[in-house]
Parts: C-alpha cells; sequence; structure tokens
C-alpha cells in the first residue's frame, strides 16, 4: 500500500514558476515508477513525468520537455516537480501516482493512466494572467 499527498498548486500568471510536491509513503517505494499526470475540464488524464524511484532515471511528456523538472528525495520519501515558464494550457489538476507494473520509465506503458496503482487527490494549477 501506497499512500499519496500532493502539494503547492496555486494559480500562477503566463511564464510564472511553480514547484509541486508529492509526500510518498509506504512500503519498498523503490520497486515503483512514481508519476505525475494532470487533467484539464472536460479533457483526459494525462501523462507529464515519470522517475524509477530506485535509480532516478525519468521521463517527461513533450509538452513540459525542458520547462518541467522531477525529482525525488529517497530520505524524506518526496517527489518534486518544478515547473517554469508555466502556459495556460498546463492548467489542470496535477495528480501524483505509482505503478509497481510498470519496471522502468521507458516502458511506453508509463504514459497510461491505467499503470498506475495509487493515485493522490490532486492539486490545482492555474495559469492565467
Amino acid at each position: 500500500q501506497v499512500r499519496l499527498v500532493e502539494s503547492g498548486g496555486a494559480l500562477v500568471q503566463p511564464g510564472g514558476s511553480l514547484t509541486l510536491s508529492c509526500a510518498a509513503s509506504g512500503r519498498e517505494l523503490d520497486l515503483y515508477v512514481m508519476g505525475w499526470f494532470r487533467q484539464a475540464p472536460g479533457k483526459e488524464r494525462e501523462f507529464v513525468a515519470a522517475i524509477n524511484w530506485d535509480e532516478g532515471s525519468w521521463r517527461y511528456a513533450p509538452s513540459v520537455r525542458g520547462r518541467f523538472t522531477l525529482s525525488r528525495d529517497i530520505v524524506s520519501n518526496t517527489m518534486a516537480l518544478q515547473m517554469r515558464s508555466l502556459r495556460p494550457e498546463d492548467t489542470g489538476a496535477y495528480y501524483c501516482s505509482a505503478s509497481h507494473r510498470v519496471g522502468a520509465v521507458h516502458e511506453e506503458r508509463v504514459f497510461s493512466p491505467a499503470s498506475y496503482d495509487y493515485w493522490g487527490h490532486g492539486t490545482q494549477v492555474t495559469i492565467s494572467s
């Protein structure tokens, strides 16, 4: 069982920056791939980024690559998503997730929400002037 709690969502102007955090608790986190997804109103949940908790490799959606940076702290069991150059289309509820079925971030199923076993409740990010 893994428990995930997101924080850090806010209203930010376009071009601004924001960092989201995910606090993870549970056993054997090093067996999981941890991910961030987002969902805008009326749209499907989409992949943002993922990290292999054990060895730290990561993968990003093309829409955020170069603007978002994902990191994890294995001592505090937290994952951070640093977001910069934010755009209105980055608006949505951001969810932290964990998968014990995705073995590595290079697997194609890392992009699918159905591949993830645990979810946080989400934190809202709104990009607007």
